[in-house]
């Protein structure tokens, strides 16, 4: 008997089984409350009877529930369906008349990665980064709340229709302070990614899902894992005592750069391993603009993740000196994409009043001049424009002049949001905006339109989308000063891009900006 049909947790109606495992079984299902598409990760019942693989169940819903990112895929909802007719008919052959934990997530349209790379083979090299890159950022997020995955690979990454990577399935994380759980001998995770570490039965920390991410980037890079072998036990002994393949001698066009992010991701020693995830993807970005003007891809998924790093001046590369030779081809790329840019910013034509000293372009991404009234104070949910006399200091070419927010003195918005939206007329394909501020910290989307509606009051209810309003296109939950973030625009132009804050920096009553940067 199917379980398609039944209303679990009193709202959400199970349509099609998605997925499969030893421990529980994935569904699509409608929240009937909200009307919106889910997916439930229901616990099957003789699971449920063993009590450490119910604590596993238990600490996913704990632990994912804990982070708000973009790359991870969000828990919504979480319970325990009660044993009813449908659910004891379906898994008649189990013992036990318990109910059926389950955990609710946001419905993510796609495929996962590793369906990704079975169809196509390797990805191109650009795209591989950028997916790496999303990764990393989901993990760091997940390591700054003491987080490990633990079975990072590419089954467990989804792929959204408009090309995002998140990251899912958090079965077997745990904390770092928490104890037991573990059997004595028991591997958990899968070996094919397996760090060396975790595959001895030692101490596991988020070096060890770097050490996975490398593996999930060579298998990206090249369409197959590093080790082969007879068992399971046989390929996680291969983590331990073997070098990955070099993975310029499997695919020759990858830069020496890349090969050399790679090289330090799956490092044995865990003193030359990455030590945390924002260093990894910090270098990555910087091969990613690197693997882009090589190929001349900056569309898509590259786009998505090309942005400048905090701070005046980029990372340096992560050279590969045993290469002599490779080190030397890397350093033309990077003239040839120091002569790119200039010739593009050479023959661009000025429309507006200037650009800040601090802000260049990277690998082929050209600011925008927007003129001396292009931006606007947006606040339809509030009671009229916030500072508006303020609001053309954000073009003005100068970062000593600012724009804030009204003071909130709840240190919250208590509204959807606030912002400001510039026009960029006619229209203009932007592939990035950079903010700076002098108060880091608060969160903000970027949508776009062609028309909007400002005819209608303030403090209306009516939502963005219905004022014109498409996306979010771009996130960020924590802007630093110089953040670039990249815009997902499927390679149409528009004319409004709104710059959308959700909340305040931590303990401040407003946010104040210097300056706002469209590239194309």
């Amino acid at each position: 008997m199917t379980l398609l049909g039944t209303v679990i947790g009193g709202r959400y109606r199970l349509e099609a089984e998605i997925g499969r495992g030893g421990m529980s079984t994935v569904y699509r299902a409608f929240d009937t409350v909200l009307e919106r598409p889910v997916a439930i990760k229901l616990m099957h019942r003789e699971i449920a009877a063993d009590s450490d693989q119910l604590e596993r169940f238990r600490r996913e819903a704990r632990s994912v529930a804990q982070l708000s990112h973009p790359h991870v895929v969000t828990v919504i909802d979480a319970g325990e369906e009660p044993a009813h007719d449908a659910y004891v008919a379906h898994d008649a052959h189990t013992n036990g008349a318990g109910g059926a934990p389950y955990i609710v997530f946001e419905y993510v349209q796609g495929q996962t990665l590793k369906d990704v790379i079975r169809e196509q083979g390797p990805l191109d090299i650009p795209e591989a980064i950028a997916y790496a890159i999303e990764i990393a950022r989901a993990l760091g997020a997940a390591h700054e709340r003491h987080i490990v995955h633990r079975d990072v690979k590419p089954h467990n990454v989804l792929i959204t229709d408009e090309g995002a990577a998140k990251i899912t399935d958090f079965g077997i994380a745990r904390t770092l302070t928490e104890e037991g759980l573990t059997m004595a001998g028991r591997v958990l995770g899968t070996t094919d990614y397996v760090s060396p570490e975790q595959a001895l039965g030692h101490p596991v920390t988020g070096q060890s899902d770097l050490y996975s991410l490398g593996v999930v980037l060579f298998e990206m890079l090249t369409g197959q894992v590093p080790f082969h072998g007879d068992s399971p036990v046989a390929v996680a002994m291969k983590h331990v005592r073997e070098q990955i393949p070099d993975v310029q001698q499997l695919r020759p066009e990858i830069s020496a750069a890349t090969a050399a992010v790679l090289d330090r991701a799956v490092s044995k020693d865990l003193a030359r391993r990455y030590p945390d995830a924002a260093s990894m993807a910090a270098d990555l970005e910087d091969v990613l603009a690197v693997e882009a003007a090589r190929s001349g891809q900056t569309t898509g998924e590259v786009t998505s993740v090309l942005r400048t790093l905090p701070g005046p001046a980029r990372r340096r590369l992560p050279w590969r000196m045993r290469h002599p030779a490779r080190w030397l081809a890397s350093i033309a790329v990077l003239i040839a994409v120091v002569a790119t840019t200039l010739a593009a910013l050479a023959g661009h034509t000025h429309r507006g009043p200037g650009l800040s000293p601090g802000i260049v372009a990277h690998a082929g991404l050209v600011p925008v001049q927007l003129s001396s009234s292009a931006a606007n104070s947006y606040n339809p949910f509030g009671t009229g424009p916030e500072n508006r006399d303020q609001v053309g200091n954000l073009v003005d070419g100068d970062p000593n002049t600012t724009w804030s927010t009204e003071q909130y003195y709840e240190r919250a918005l208590g509204k959807p949001g606030t912002g400001i939206y510039l026009d960029a007329a006619p229209t203009v394909l932007a592939r990035a905006l950079e903010i700076q501020t002098p108060t880091p910290g608060f969160a903000v989307q970027v949508y776009v339109a062609d028309r909007i509606d400002l005819e209608l009051p303030y403090g209306n209810s009516t939502s963005l989308r219905a004022r014109g309003w498409q996306g979010p296109v771009g996130a960020s939950e924590y802007v630093h000063s110089g953040e670039r973030i990249a815009l997902r625009l499927s390679g149409h132009s528009h004319r409004y891009y709104l710059v959308w804050l959700t909340s305040l920096p931590a303990g401040m009553e407003s946010a104040t900006l210097n300056e706002l940067t469209l590239f194309k």
